[in-house]
């Protein structure tokens, strides 16, 4: 199959919401790790260290996500060049990878939801004891 210079474009509005999604989830935790220090400088309860740590874990895979949706990318990008200059071959790998690393991003993404899940598991926990 030939691959045209439209063809890794078509990825842009893709990544570009995807690495949206991803700065607001970064957001959301870094305001939810502010939140959890004070109060948890009040008032230590080991309920809340959990999340911290959980939090920090979270942070990493956040890190992990957006770098590798940068690198896709970059990837696409390079390839569009690629694809200019007339280095089919070298076009088609580098998209190539690009697919991959975004690939690699979204798992990690799906991974970084099911860290969210187990916080939020801990805090529903916490709740059902009260009861």
């Amino acid at each position: 199959m030939e691959m045209t210079l439209t063809t890794p474009a078509l990825i842009f509005p893709a990544v570009t919401l995807l690495l949206l999604a991803y700065t607001n989830r970064f957001l959301a935790t870094a305001q939810l790790i502010r939140r959890l220090y004070q109060q948890y400088e009040d008032n230590p309860d080991s309920v809340i260290k959990g999340q911290i740590i959980n939090l920090r874990k979270r942070l990493g895979v956040i890190r992990d996500m957006q770098a590798l949706g940068v690198v896709s990318l970059l990837l696409s990008m390079l390839s569009m060049f690629c694809l200019f200059a007339k280095l089919y071959m070298l076009g088609n790998i580098i998209f190539g990878l690009s697919l991959l690393t975004m690939i690699s991003s979204l798992m990690f993404s799906l991974y970084e939801i099911q860290i969210s899940v187990v916080a939020l598991n801990m805090q529903l926990a916490k709740m059902e004891d009260e009861v």
